[in-house]
Formats: structure tokens, C-alpha cells, sequence
């Protein structure tokens, strides 16, 4: 291997895992206030790319108005989940939660069935992400920077959110204790809704920018890439946002590098998520940013 493909290989390592540790985020955020595994992530997920493909086909938006009001409708979606299927349970036993995060994820992917259609769509790419860019041998798509850049980008904006506003601050409280952020004037339902909303927008996000790079929408299409972020925030210390960057850049990694060193093993290239995540539990259950907790009784 040449200097060239290495760079192109980093950069699609890159690529792919900056959209797993977006995506696992989402995930992570939910889990550190909730303690809960918001099974309809993936789905969430794909409504973002859906939102922007139906916005421009239908109503002929230009693709950046359609991204941006793909990204506040969904999030308004994810708000709209926790009104309705989490709220109510909020008292109940963790299982019940459980249940019916399960159920609304297959609720959204049979809705989308019945609305989208099971044929897979062909999306709208921008002329300005598929002119090749050239680095002497290095040719580089520029949606492969793209990417990377607004996915951090993203990130950084979340971390402010997160350690320096009121609203991040309710979010660490709630994440500690609800009970005693509820007595010291939290207002804990806002606040976790907030949670879904920006956690569900990020989705979106990841979901607009997977479907530009793998250009076909199908309702099931959040399910694997969906899978491998929830691996990404186990590996990383799920309820860590760090830990969520951490572990999808590292699945990324590992999923190109391994295909573009052992080109034979292409074919188990999903299997390396199912290694990653039971040698991680083997080795550190908590994850690698993740710090042990004990249930409060």
C-alpha cells in the first residue's frame, strides 16, 4: 500500500467514523439521564435522510433549507417520542421503558414502510460534494470532508451546549440524580425533552449526511449503522460523550483499515463490530471512558 491509498483509506476511516460517533451520541445522551436505550434511534435516524429526500422531490426546497428543516422536524419528532412513550413511564419499572422504546422503533420503521415505500430512493448529492478534489496522487471526494468537518463541528456545538448553558447543566444534574434535581427546581421534563430533541436532531444530521454517502434511502436503512453506534457507545463508556466519539472513530477505523490491510475479510467486515464490542467487554465492561455505577434501590 502507497502513500496515496493510506490517505484515502485515513480519510474514509474518518468518514465512516465520525458518522458512528454521531449517531452514538444520540444514544449516549439518552442513557446518561435515562438510563435508557432509546431503541428508535435508528429510525429517527432515518427519517432525517427521508426528510431531506421528500423536501427536495416534493417541494423543490434547495438541498441546505431542506437539510435544516429535516433536522428541526425530526427533532421535533424525537420531542414528540418522549411526550408520548417515555413520559408515562417515567415512574415504571425500567423494563417497561424498555418496551416500549422497542415498540416505537418498529412503529416508526412500519409507518415509514407504509408512507416511503419499501423501494429504495436514489438521493439528490449537491454538484459541489462530487467534483474530485487532487492532492498529487490523492483523489479525494469533497463529501469526504465534508463529513468529518460538520460532524465535529456538531459535536463541539453540543459540548457547549452540555458544560456551558443553564440547560447543560439541568442535564449533568438529572444524569446524577433525578430525584434531587426535581427538589432543587430542575425542571426535569424540559429538560429531557431537550435531551431528545438535540439527541434526535444529531441523528437527523447523521442520517442526512449517511445517505450522501450511500446513496439509497429503504426504511430499514438505520438499522446496521444504527447497531454499530449502539456497540460504539458501549465501547466508548455509554453516558460518556466523549467516550460515544471515542468508540465510533475507533469502530470506523477498524471496520476500513482492517478491509484495506486484509482485503480478504471484506466479507466479515460487520463482524468486526460484534469482535470490538465483546473483547472491550471482556477487557473493561464499562467501556473505555465509561466509570462504574450501583443502582440507587
Amino acid at each position: 500500500m502507497n502513500l496515496a491509498t493510506f490517505i484515502q483509506h485515513f480519510l474514509n476511516s474518518l468518514t465512516l467514523g465520525s458518522l458512528y460517533a454521531l449517531i452514538a451520541i444520540g444514544y449516549t445522551m439518552v442513557y446518561g439521564i435515562l438510563r435508557l436505550i432509546n431503541f428508535a434511534h435508528s429510525e429517527i435516524f432515518m427519517l432525517g435522510a427521508y426528510f431531506v429526500f421528500w423536501g427536495i422531490t416534493l417541494f423543490h426546497m434547495p438541498w441546505a433549507v431542506a437539510m435544516i428543516v429535516s433536522v428541526i422536524s425530526v427533532a421535533g419528532i424525537g420531542i414528540l417520542v418522549d411526550r408520548i412513550a417515555y413520559r408515562p413511564l417515567r415512574d415504571a419499572p425500567r423494563i417497561s421503558a424498555l418496551i416500549s422504546a422497542i415498540g416505537v422503533s418498529f412503529f416508526l420503521q412500519n409507518v415509514a414502510i407504509v408512507f416511503f415505500q419499501a423501494i429504495p430512493r436514489q438521493v439528490y448529492r449537491p454538484e459541489w460534494l462530487e467534483k474530485p478534489l487532487l492532492w498529487g496522487d490523492v483523489r479525494v471526494l469533497p463529501l469526504t470532508l465534508f463529513v468529518p468537518v460538520l460532524s465535529f463541528f456538531l459535536m463541539l456545538v453540543l459540548v457547549y451546549i452540555v458544560y456551558h448553558t443553564k440547560a447543560g447543566l439541568g442535564m449533568r444534574a438529572i444524569s446524577k440524580d433525578i430525584e434531587t434535581s426535581y427538589l432543587m427546581g430542575v425542571p426535569v421534563n424540559k429538560v429531557i425533552a431537550l435531551t431528545f430533541g438535540i439527541g434526535s436532531a444529531l441523528a437527523a444530521a447523521s442520517g442526512i449526511m449517511w445517505a450522501l454517502r450511500y446513496p439509497q434511502l429503504q426504511p430499514i436503512m438505520g438499522a446496521i449503522p444504527g447497531f454499530k453506534a449502539f456497540i460504539a457507545a458501549v465501547v466508548g463508556g455509554i453516558g460518556s460523550i466523549q467516550g460515544a466519539v471515542i468508540g465510533g472513530l475507533l469502530l470506523g477505523f477498524i471496520e476500513i483499515m482492517t478491509v484495506a490491510f486484509f482485503p480478504d475479510l471484506a466479507g466479515y467486515r460487520d463482524a468486526f463490530a460484534f469482535i470490538l464490542l465483546i473483547g472491550m467487554l471482556l477487557i473493561k465492561p464499562t467501556g473505555i471512558m465509561g466509570v462504574k455505577t450501583e443502582d440507587k434501590v
